[in-house]
């Protein structure tokens, strides 16, 4: 009995080893364990990165073939290190920096020693590879620019690093990754998937074959092509009339939200940031914090929106029924806040909505301000109904776009005054700053874009997105193609876009007029005051300006902000009709003005002390 016990016993733990080992052979595969096992060996097979093309078809970003030297350290042969150097034309101290990097992160695993070797270097190093045991060439590829335009829309790519290797198993050390714009934005379908071939190795580490017959290998799949909204001719355009100026430029289709240009300057041409040297221009583009040309003025720039913001008061004070299409108010050439007088430009007068916006009268909407708050018994009640407006035209928040950073600008609510003022200790005269787009709201060139195309809608928007296409079919996120509606009734839109387009046909811009096309607008003058060592100091005026083309069925609302570019219409103004007519028309035909903004730079404007920095200090800005 005890001898069949014990023969039961061994032959159920015997049973139960052998089916502990076929389910680790055939169940439990993981690559992790395989990549750690010192016989076998891996090697990646990287795809092509997805093709990038603009909305018409138009090739942005391509590839061309580049090459990593790789190494295993455990497999590393003693070896004749000045040659193998020369031939990689790398330094000494380096080699053996990045053989001891690759060491520390595994003996056993690949990593890149030399990154992208060019076809030359490739070509002579090639024949040679056989004399140094442990290191072999990664085939990848790099990233090609058909534009020298764009780099803060297209993003660029790099080396991931040890955070990213924490947060996403997928990379290994040595793979490259989006890192700004669409390229970190839509890196999973432009990266596609890397294939993998497990090499069984004997006993001596000489490669034997595949391992398990290559049932475990798999093959790439190439990262798919994508289409942006962009349009790359008015995106190229844009970039050259900002050549010499900083601001921001945001074209939009109103009919869809799709982003037609996203213009910051100054930038820089993306094919910088490719190569060998990517890492050096990177380090001084990035160490240029006068121009800030890596910074991204179009959705990253928070600024005072000036007089563009005067059109959603009106729109707010109708809504309101605080006043009606002919209700007048008086301008002395300026208002009263208390003792203090503030200064008007549009020679006095009574104004309605619609002279009041042509001629951009500031007593005007200062006076249709202070209506809106008196209709309600407090300021706190009227300022939950100002803000609920205004943010209903994207402001004040992110407007959700598919960019991976941006800022929200600001519309300030009464818990913003109440830590300023206190409780029920400030009134409408307090923010009445707020009435011409000055005082304490930002905006982004994204967002005034938005609002713009909200005006031009007669009520609603479309949240703004840059993707259009992946492999030939178009999205249908309803985040981007559900249309968000304000909180203005549609009736109220026409008095306002009346005026606007009166600003073309007499009013502030109607130097600005382009030919065959009815464009409705709003010039801009925003204030910008700094501290310098401690004393407020007013600098040059922002020129900022809005706009849609045709008023009726408008294909382009667009928002252009100049820094320090004086008044609205002497640089933002001629910018936008030149992209307008370019959009809608397909060439220019005002030659003396586009010659003469390509040509005319703010250079001197920005090398005055502080110039260009102000827009940092948000909190110094009025």
């Amino acid at each position: 009995m005890k001898r069949l016990l014990l023969s039961s016993l061994v032959i159920l733990i015997g049973i139960t080893f052998l089916g502990r080992l076929s389910y680790l052979q055939i169940f439990s595969f993981s690559p992790d364990q395989i990549a750690e096992d010192p016989a076998i060996k891996t090697i990646y097979d990287y795809p092509e990165r997805g093709y990038i093309y603009d909305r018409n078809g138009k090739l942005l970003v391509g590839n061309d073939p580049a090459y990593d030297v790789m190494v295993i350290p455990r497999e590393v042969k003693p070896l004749d290190t000045l040659e193998f150097c020369s031939l990689l034309n790398l330094e000494k101290e380096k080699f053996i920096k990045q053989l001891r990097k690759a060491r520390i992160y595994s003996p056993r695993l690949p990593s890149v020693l030399v990154h992208q070797l060019s076809k030359e270097d490739y070509g002579r190093l090639q024949e040679k590879m056989r004399k140094y045991k442990g290191f072999y060439i990664q085939k990848r590829s790099l990233r090609y620019y058909d534009t020298n335009s764009g780099a803060n829309v297209l993003g660029y790519i790099s080396e991931v690093n040890e955070r990213d290797l924490a947060k996403n198993k997928y990379y290994v050390q040595g793979e490259l990754t989006g890192r700004t714009g669409v390229e970190k934005q839509y890196e999973e379908i432009l990266r596609g998937r890397k294939g993998v071939q497990y090499i069984q190795k004997d006993r001596f580490n000489r490669d034997i074959g595949p391992y398990k017959s290559g049932s475990l290998d798999t093959i790439p799949e190439q990262g798919k092509q994508i289409s942006l909204t962009i349009d790359k001719v008015l995106q190229e355009y844009g970039e050259q009339l900002m050549i010499g100026k900083r601001g921001g430029i945001v074209a939009l289709e109103p009919s869809s939200g799709e982003i037609l240009s996203m213009i910051s300057g100054p930038t820089y041409d993306p094919a910088l940031l490719v190569g060998r040297k990517r890492s050096r221009n990177y380090t001084k583009l990035y160490n240029d914090t006068i121009a800030n040309p890596t910074w991204d003025r179009s959705i990253l720039a928070q600024q005072p929106p000036g007089s563009p913001f005067k059109t959603l008061n009106a729109l707010i004070a109708l809504q309101e029924d605080v006043i009606e299409e002919n209700t007048t108010i008086r301008c002395y050439n300026g208002f009263y806040v208390g003792r203090s007088k503030k200064g008007c430009h549009c020679g006095g007068g009574l104004r309605n909505v619609n002279s009041g916006i042509y001629k951009s009268c500031n007593a005007y909407f200062a006076g249709t301000f202070r209506k809106i708050y008196e209709k309600f018994e407090t300021t706190d009640e009227g300022m939950d109904v100002w803000e609920k407006h205004m943010k209903s035209f994207g402001l004040g928040n992110y407007l959700g776009y598919d960019l991976p950073y941006g800022q929200k600008g600001r519309i300030p609510s009464k818990e913003y005054y109440d830590k300023w003022y206190g409780d029920n200790r400030w009134s409408s005269s307090y923010i009445i700053s707020n009435s011409i787009g000055q005082g304490e709201v930002l905006a982004t060139p994204v967002q005034l874009a938005n609002m713009t195309a909200a005006i031009a809608n007669r009520g609603h928007y479309f949240t703004p997105h840059i993707l259009k296409k992946i492999e030939g079919e178009a999205i249908s996120n309803p985040r981007f193609t559900e249309p968000k509606h304000t909180t203005i009734d549609r009736k109220h839109f026409e008095p306002v876009i009346q005026g606007m387009a009166d600003v073309y046909r007499k009013g502030t811009a109607r130097w600005v007029q382009i030919p065959d096309i009815e464009i409705a607008g709003k010039t801009g003058t925003a204030e910008n005051f700094t501290k310098i060592d401690g004393v407020r100091t007013q600098l040059t005026d922002h020129s900022v300006f809005v706009a849609f083309a045709p008023v009726n069925k408008p294909k382009i609302a667009i928002a252009v902000y100049i820094e320090n570019g004086y008044y609205g219409s002497r640089y933002a103004g001629h910018i936008a009709s030149l992209m307008i007519e370019k959009y809608i028309k397909g060439n220019v035909t005002r030659k003396d003005l586009e010659k003469r903004m390509l040509e005319k730079t703010l250079e001197r404007e920005y090398a005055k002390p502080y110039s260009g920095e102000e827009f940092k200090i948000n909190e110094y800005v009025w």
